[in-house]
């Protein structure tokens, strides 16, 4: 299989954000009066959306009340906005990752179900040194992963058949999107969730680092070096 695109995820694959989702999302359940997680239990509460990482982090009784529902996550996005690069950083090995691949002709592109406003702000602020052909977060229209339609409109974007697409990420969610968009699921270790609920999900292949991926890539692709 000769890959001409990566869609990677964004939280837990290319970016370390566990902290500072933690830390505000606490913040803001503390604040309100509500019992705060430890950073661990983030790990399977993030992944859906903000709206959902509200509502999941939550008592169970008050998960759905919409009033209340909206007003945190107000709350919670003002003070995210100040808060999202306190510790966000990328995984060590991604820059190389991402060297490799700007000198090849395989496209890149980022799928995340973070708002569309956050995911463009993260990818030009911790990742502009590198080019990515397409960046998509969620907005009104783009239904959350695991559907795959973000998936398979950035596929059209790129003018890349979704069979010829690596889909890179960290969790069910993603494993479920690449199956579900006919893309090639692969799954990293070194993110949020673990390697049994990868399998389970669908991965088709899984590794501990970012240099793997290069491997993987060189001994499948023919992709021409620019000069």
């Amino acid at each position: 299989m000769n890959f001409k695109a990566v869609i990677f995820d964004l939280d837990g694959t290319l970016l370390d954000s566990l902290k500072d989702l933690a830390d505000t999302l606490n913040y803001v359940l503390g604040d309100n009066g509500y019992p705060t997680h430890d950073i661990d239990q983030f790990r399977y509460l993030v992944g859906y959306g903000m709206n959902e990482l509200v509502r999941r982090a939550l008592p169970p009784d008050l998960q759905n009340q919409r009033e209340l529902l909206e007003r945190l996550m107000q709350e919670m996005l003002a003070r995210y906005a100040v808060t999202w690069k306190n510790n966000t950083r990328p995984y060590p090995g991604i820059d190389e990752l991402l060297d490799w691949l700007d000198t090849t002709s395989i496209k890149k592109g980022v799928l995340s179900n973070k708002s569309d406003k956050f995911t463009k702000l993260c990818v030009e602020t911790l990742l502009s040194r590198w080019k990515f052909d397409c960046v998509t977060g969620h907005h009104p229209g783009i239904n959350h992963k695991p559907d795959p339609q973000g998936a398979l409109l950035m596929a059209k974007e790129m003018k890349i058949d979704p069979a010829e697409i690596l889909y890179v990420g960290d969790s069910n969610v993603d494993m479920l999107t690449a199956n579900a968009a006919g893309m090639l699921p692969l799954g990293v270790l070194w993110g949020f969730r673990t390697k049994e609920e990868l399998l389970e999900s669908g991965a088709k292949l899984l590794v501990e680092k970012p240099q793997a991926i290069i491997s993987i890539l060189s001994a499948n692709n023919t992709q021409s070096i620019t000069p």
